[in-house]
């Protein structure tokens, strides 16, 4: 299956007397909707960008996901920009990888509309790419196409129009900071999201920032999880055996770190057990790592980084108010993490690369936002970030956060739905969540990884 383009699409349609729904995609959410929707009832399905969508979402991240629904779902269909402005626009499109364009030239007189639409056609027919033209106005405003008044389309200018034109048919933070990053999946993830889109997802976005990535496995709870995301190009993965006993764990590690090697991906392992709740990671009790089984551990297994247990634990409420402290502000002060077990880990495995999990710092603005606006999140408290900070200049090379993506993202969305209960379109909030999750990664490159300009 493939993108293709909508001429047999169409000709199909008129022949059997139906239409093709045209739906309008933004993101990975609404994305994953139509396209399963048309897998389920076996219909064809144009996907459709409008010039609000490529400024939202980015052509590179639109096509990538629109590569992962056709791959998911097994599904043809078409990838069709809408309400095209100009030449320039639909080249952009044409040549990235579309295989339908609009070029809207109904806000210009006759002639100069049969004259725009007919350059980008014989652009578009050169490769392979169909044309829609507009003859009429439409009232209204959808993105930036806006118009007061309509004006009906005249019969008798069609066949000289279709003649004469020869239409068809009607990850930025990182980059801004210069920094290496991680994009890490966890099994919730990968049942929210599916592998496919995850992929195209983290392809696209090193094709628009420049940036290096890792894709990781966060979390690999058996062999075939592991396998199937280094099959299915991940070049990082994490087995977590630490709910078995030793020699199992480090059975299992072993064995997923042999299928990895020979396929040029990496593995993390983990010793010690954190506490917390993240996506299907559940563990009531926590067990710190015991520094005198890592070397052993690390040779038997051959793990490339090892994630340890130094008091960290995972979620947004790290610890009970009962292992805390308050400041005179009333918010909750965790105890401190054990850095003299990371020291004599680092003493036993010089330069071998530490992984924390569970290290959120569970921002406080954040929260307190959250609640001001409906939210409870009673007591949620993290890892300080002075101490993230310690532990980076130590031999913690990969530091875990998961939560505060979520906090961000929520307060965002939260904020503007308090601000404009008139809002509907899911780029307006989600637009601002990106932006908050933007703003508390870029803080955290620069003041609490120290990676920036590392990239």
């Amino acid at each position: 299956m493939a993108l293709v383009t909508t001429k047999e699409m169409f000709a199909k349609a008129y022949k059997g007397g139906y239409a093709i729904g045209a739906f309008n995609i933004n993101n990975m959410e609404i994305i994953q909707a139509i396209t399963e929707a048309a897998m389920e009832t076996k219909s064809p399905v144009v996907l459709q960008v409008s010039a609000g969508a490529r400024k939202y979402a980015k052509h590179a991240y639109l096509l990538a996901l629109a590569k992962a629904a056709i791959e998911d779902t097994g599904v043809d269909m078409a990838l069709h920009l809408d309400h095209g402005a100009d030449f320039e626009i639909c080249k952009s499109c044409i040549d990235g990888g579309f295989t339908s364009v609009m070029i809207d030239g109904s806000h210009f007189d006759y002639e100069d509309n049969i004259a725009i639409t007919r350059k980008v056609v014989e652009y578009a027919h050169a490769r392979g790419c169909v044309v829609e033209g507009e003859l009429g106005v439409l009232a209204g405003v959808e993105d930036d196409v806006v118009a007061e008044h309509s004006s009906y389309t005249r019969p008798e200018e069609v066949e000289d129009f279709v003649t004469r034109t020869g239409v068809d048919a009607i990850t930025e933070a990182a980059m801004e900071t210069k920094s290496p990053v991680v994009l890490q999946v966890s099994a919730g993830a990968r049942k929210y999201a599916k592998h496919a889109y995850l992929l195209a997802l983290a392809k696209a976005a090193i094709e628009d920032t420049g940036v290096d990535m890792a894709l990781h496995l966060d979390h690999g709870a058996d062999f075939e999880i592991c396998k199937s995301c280094i099959d299915g190009g991940f070049t990082s993965v994490m087995i977590d055996g630490s709910h078995f006993d030793y020699e199992d764990n480090i059975a299992i590690t072993r064995k997923v770190v042999e299928y990895a090697h020979a396929r040029g991906c990496v593995v993390e392992g983990e010793l010690g057990v954190l506490a917390g709740v993240e996506d299907d990671v559940v563990a009531e009790h926590s067990s710190y790592t015991r520094p005198e089984e890592v070397e052993d551990f690390v040779t038997r297994t051959g793990v490339d980084s090892l994630a340890i247990s130094i008091g960290t634990s995972h979620g947004a409420y790290k610890f009970t108010a009962a292992q805390c402290t308050r400041d005179e502000n009333g918010i909750l002060i965790p105890p401190p993490l054990r850095f003299d077990i990371l020291a004599e880990i680092e003493k036993r495995l010089p330069g071998f690369p530490i992984v924390l999990h569970g290290a959120s710092s569970v921002p406080q603005e954040y929260v307190a936002e959250i609640n001001a606006l409906g939210g409870r999140l009673p007591d949620a408290v993290g890892i300080p970030e002075y101490m993230l900070r310690q532990a980076a200049s130590m031999a913690v090379c990969k530091i875990n956060i998961d939560s505060d993506i979520r906090l961000a993202m929520t307060a965002g969305v939260r904020r503007v739905f308090a601000g404009q209960p008139e809002a509907f379109d899911p780029r307006a909030y989600l637009a601002v969540a990106r932006d908050e999750v933007k703003k508390m990664v870029k803080h955290k490159i620069i003041n609490v990884l120290g990676s920036e300009g590392k990239a």
